[in-house]
């Protein structure tokens, strides 16, 4: 159970966002960082001391950064098994590759919930076009399909309303194996952020409240405005849940919180989340410091909200209007930040930064960042 004391060496399997963000907060506490990412420019490499570009199925790569690093950690959940199995031989990895291979197949995510008497929706996992047919008629006839593997932001999934449309819905999604959940009726979506160290120290995040558009996240709102008996049950499933897989960093759990007051669990995430960026404005300790301290195995940081926050996602789209986006006009609106993440390729739909803002309640923060998001024509 080794500790990983400030003037350590931290390794990232992965230099998008999440990782550049977790390499400053762990460079705010004395440790040194290095990454590996596909892209030669991913964000993380501006702000690390090595980033090595490869391939994330590189296993001599990957085993080529855990031996430089007293730890090695991840930033997105798509790393191949061997490759997280060539670090663990060579640093401590965490969260480790048993937690990664069930996160990774949402079929036996989704079995491995249902085995731990988790609450789920309606759901079943197919494996050809006609027994996607038979089980969207079964589940209601308007259905969720999502690939069992990859898909991140919306993508790797479709919405089926009636069975025949499976035909079409298997080829769109690359004809291999996936999930079909029913659709539910919902009140709101949450999200809950567990961090937990390898001694079994955790501290839990209220919830934070998501708006999806185009099921991508649009804004995010912390704490949500959710009664407290509902904050307490999620806070105690996320819990439960994190000590059950022995997880070792951060698990984010999505939820749905349906009309009927049920929470009901949707996926699963090992990492720092796009809904808990607030928590760099709202809490004594920020996600990424808190998954620092967490793979580190040093004490984990107070999750107090010292003010409420929101944060609205800045996509692509935004830098390819005339002009770009003016980010004067925002900078000079109170309680109002911008956090842009360093990437050169502007795509629609690519998440280029966000923009928080921090209220007296929930319901002002939000009214900000809208109003901020607003000034910049979105």
């Amino acid at each position: 159970m080794k500790t990983v004391l400030p003037g350590g060496t931290i390794g990232i399997l992965g230099g998008g966002q999440l990782g550049r963000m977790m390499a400053l907060s762990a460079r705010t506490l004395g440790f040194q960082v290095q990454a590996l990412d596909p892209d030669p420019a991913c964000p993380a490499r501006w702000v690390v001391d090595q980033c090595y570009t490869a391939d994330f199925g590189d296993t001599r790569a990957a085993a080529q950064l855990a031996r430089a690093c007293d730890v090695v950690t991840l930033e997105i959940e798509k790393i191949p098994l061997a490759s997280l199995r060539a670090a663990a031989e060579q640093a401590p990895l965490r969260p480790s590759a048993a937690v990664l291979e069930m996160v990774q197949h949402r079929g036996r995510q989704k079995a491995w919930l249902a085995k731990q008497g988790f609450p789920l929706g309606p759901w079943q996992e197919l494996n050809g076009a006609a027994e996607l047919g038979t089980a969207v008629a079964a589940l209601g006839g308007k259905c969720f399909v999502k690939s069992c593997e990859g898909g991140y932001d919306g993508r790797g999934q479709v919405v089926v309303k009636a069975a025949t449309e499976a035909g079409q819905a298997w080829k769109d999604l690359g004809e291999s194996a996936v999930v079909a959940e029913a659709t539910l009726d919902l009140e709101s979506e949450l999200s809950v952020l567990v961090a937990r160290s390898p001694k079994g120290e955790t501290v839990v995040y209220p919830p934070a409240y998501n708006h999806h558009e185009e099921r991508i996240l649009a804004w995010s709102l912390l704490p949500g405005p959710v009664p407290p008996q509902v904050a307490a049950k999620a806070a105690e499933i996320a819990r439960d849940m994190a000590n059950a897989l022995q997880v070792e960093g951060l698990l984010v759990v999505e939820m749905f919180l349906l009309k009927d007051g049920r929470l009901l669990v949707n996926e699963l995430a090992p990492r720092p989340h796009n809904s808990f960026h607030a928590t760099e404005v709202a809490c004594l300790t920020s996600q990424f410091e808190q998954a620092v301290r967490a793979v580190c195995n040093l004490p984990l940081g107070s999750v107090e909200v010292v003010r409420p926050a929101a944060i609205v996602n800045l996509l692509g789209d935004l830098w390819l209007t005339e002009g770009g986006p003016r980010f004067e006009q925002v900078l000079a609106m109170p309680g109002v930040r911008l956090h842009l993440y360093g990437k050169r390729d502007a795509r629609k739909g690519r998440k280029m930064g966000h923009l928080s803002a921090v209220g007296t309640t929930p319901e002002e923060a939000l009214a900000r960042v809208k109003a901020a998001s607003r000034a910049l024509g979105m």
